[in-house]
């Protein structure tokens, strides 16, 4: 059973996949060009982290982190290898899409980086509508990264919906 709750930073789990994607990001990114959240990142008011379940094992995580009150951004989207190519990404995304929708935001944005390792992941974003963009919040241009939005306003009702069985 796929179930998306707000992750338990406790679990064991959820801590290996945070480790994962830390570990991810520091082989695919140039030094100071890693701008993943560690645990304590991630623990702040302003940010909702996800994982999705599929019966007892996690199998990705994805965050929304609060902007302002028109613009939130995805932070820290990871799908653990077992469960790669399986719709783990595409459903985590939604549901922060769906998310985002539900806080009244108008845009939802985020930073990547650049390369093989990252073009899943921007391909997954593009068929949902994302677009380059300029750099947002404290994030610096540079050769290496990348960012895109999304106009939440331009989406059908009914494109996004939650996946979300519990808090």
């Amino acid at each position: 059973m796929i179930n998306i709750i707000q992750a338990d930073f406790n679990h064991p789990q959820v801590l290996e996949l945070l480790r994962l994607h830390l570990q991810g990001m520091q082989q695919n990114s140039p030094a100071g060009h890693v701008f993943a959240l560690d645990l304590s990142g991630l623990q702040q008011p302003d940010i909702s982290l996800y994982c999705l379940w599929n019966g007892e094992h996690a199998c990705g995580i994805g965050a929304l982190k609060a902007l302002n009150t028109d613009s939130g951004e995805i932070k820290s989207m990871r799908t653990h290898p077992n469960w790669l190519k399986q719709g783990v990404a595409r459903q985590l995304l939604e549901h922060i899409i769906y998310e985002a929708r539900q806080r009244g935001y108008q845009r939802l944005m985020l930073e990547t980086g650049s390369g093989e390792a990252f073009e899943p992941a921007i391909r997954l974003y593009q068929r949902y509508g994302f677009v380059s963009g300029p750099a947002f919040a404290d994030y610096v241009k540079s050769p290496f990264n990348q960012f895109f939005q999304l106009d939440l306003f331009n989406l059908a009702p009914d494109l996004i919906h939650s996946t979300t069985t519990g808090d």
